[in-house]
């Protein structure tokens, strides 16, 4: 039988022997009858050990995962059997130092008379067009990951651009002023967290981006995210992003402000309207830089520089239990002010004349200056909607405007400040003697009397008492 099947390849042993891809010529028991150079070169099992043996039991003896491979199940045996040609991928073959290596093949019976005397199996090593596919599927995935962040990032950028802001509000000679901008300068220099207080109006993100210009961040994105525009749910989603179908709407895999800002700034205004829990939260991502998206497992880390911004008393909010002490003290590394317009009311015609240039190019206007009358009018004002109610009003006289000199009659509806009213010393210790002795039930002496309570000798209350005209009710 063997001499037949040899009879059969013979012409074209030569031309066998010659191509790169390895060539067995096997019985119609799967024994090898012929073995070209080039699966010797492959195996490294030589033609004189393999021929007239079973190759299975040699090269094909296991999976992939090194689970056993009954010769039964082979796809070469089983072309000898039924004579149905197969071409395989998957699989791997085994080499006679015991490593592995991923092939492809085809196998095809020999027929004689209708009848199967063998079968030809052409194989070869996809080592490494399994490397090449590899590496060009990391390649379109890092595609995928700079288009979605690129996409994030526009869609970003196109928000921020939708805000117009000015730098107008850092324009001032006062000493407030001059202070506070000799801080963002020391400060933008470091990468330390930052925390911008002021009055709504007064300019704070503008602070927030000019320690972002003058920083060694400066060439990356600083990104901004307003705390109290988001439900405590939405809130987490957009600080870390989520995957695919983590809730109802997530139609597609997105990235949160802290990807975005990677490398660069991340803003974070109106911190103080943070909950409890968005705070927790946020805590244990500035602490160890790293997070999970919604939905997801993977965990990731960023380099990202934190610049917080509140109006809020946060140290107020604290001892009320409103707000975390250690976010706190994580946030409160670098406090910088931004005062009031009231505070540096000698700054407005500086201040008027940045926003004047500003708005000149969006109203496509010529205003040159202000009147002294309409700036004297505008230094008299208190602003308590601080630079913001500037930029309004100015704007509003502009457009109203035919004349390059803006001279207008200032009426703002804004009411002036009401004057507080403190209590008097006398009013002060009358409420605090008389809440005392309603909770002592009005006993004065003895260890349980008011006077112990409030540290005071008997007769001193008792004089107090007479002389703040504090009478027991009947």
């Amino acid at each position: 039988m063997n001499k037949e099947i040899k009879a059969y390849l013979a012409d074209s042993e030569l031309l066998l022997n010659a191509v790169g891809e390895g060539i067995y010529g096997l019985d119609s028991q799967g024994r090898a009858i012929f073995i070209n150079p080039a699966a010797e070169a492959m195996t490294g099992w030589s033609a004189a050990e393999l021929l007239g043996k079973s190759i299975h039991q040699f090269h094909h003896h296991s999976y992939t995962n090194g689970e056993p491979y009954p010769a039964c199940d082979c796809k070469i045996f089983n072309t000898v059997l039924d004579g149905v040609s197969r071409q395989v991928s998957g699989e791997v073959f085994w080499r006679k130092d015991g490593s592995s290596f991923p092939v492809e093949y085809t196998t095809k019976a020999v027929f004689k008379h209708s009848e199967i005397i063998g079968v030809v199996a052409v194989f070869r090593d996809v080592s490494q067009q399994q490397q090449v596919e590899l590496a060009l599927r990391g390649a379109l995935e890092n595609v995928q990951l700079l288009t979605e962040q690129l996409k994030a990032e526009n869609t970003y950028l196109q928000n921020e651009l939708a805000q117009e802001w000015s730098s107008a509000g850092l324009v001032g000679k006062s000493k407030v002023v001059t202070k506070m901008l000799s801080q963002v300068e020391l400060v933008a220099q470091t990468d330390s967290t930052v925390l911008i207080l002021g009055e709504n109006g007064t300019g704070k993100e503008l602070v927030a981006r000019n320690i972002h210009a003058l920083s060694q961040r400066k060439n990356s994105t600083m990104v901004k995210v307003n705390c109290a525009a988001f439900t405590p749910s939405l809130l987490e989603s957009e600080l870390f992003g989520h995957e695919k179908g983590a809730f109802t709407g997530a139609t597609e895999r997105r990235k949160g402000r802290f990807e975005l800002a990677n490398g660069g700034t991340l803003f974070l205004d109106e911190i103080g309207e943070l909950t409890m829990e968005a705070q927790g939260k946020l805590l244990r991502v500035l602490q160890e830089q790293e997070f999970e998206r919604v939905g997801g497992s993977e965990t990731l880390a960023v380099d990202i520089r934190i610049i917080a911004a509140t109006n809020r008393n946060l140290s107020t909010m604290v001892a009320k239990g409103e707000f975390r002490i250690d976010l706190f003290y994580r946030l409160n590394v670098f406090p910088v002010t931004v005062p009031p317009l009231r505070d540096r009311q000698e700054d407005i015609p500086l201040l008027s004349q940045a926003i004047i240039a500003t708005l000149n190019k969006k109203l496509g206007k010529s205003i040159r200056a202000i009147s002294n009358k309409s700036l004297t009018k505008l230094m008299q004002y208190q602003w308590p909607g601080n630079i913001r109610e500037l930029q309004n009003l100015l704007e509003r006289e502009m457009i109203l405007s035919k004349s390059s000199i803006l001279n207008f009659n200032f009426k703002s509806s804004a009411k002036p400040p009401e004057a507080i009213e403190y209590e008097t010393l006398a009013q002060a210790e009358h409420k605090h003697i008389t809440n005392v002795l309603k909770a002592c039930k009005w006993r004065i002496g003895g260890e349980l009397g008011a006077a112990k309570q409030l540290g005071l000798p008997e007769s001193t209350l008792r004089s107090r008492m007479k002389k703040l005209k504090i009478v027991r009710p009947n």
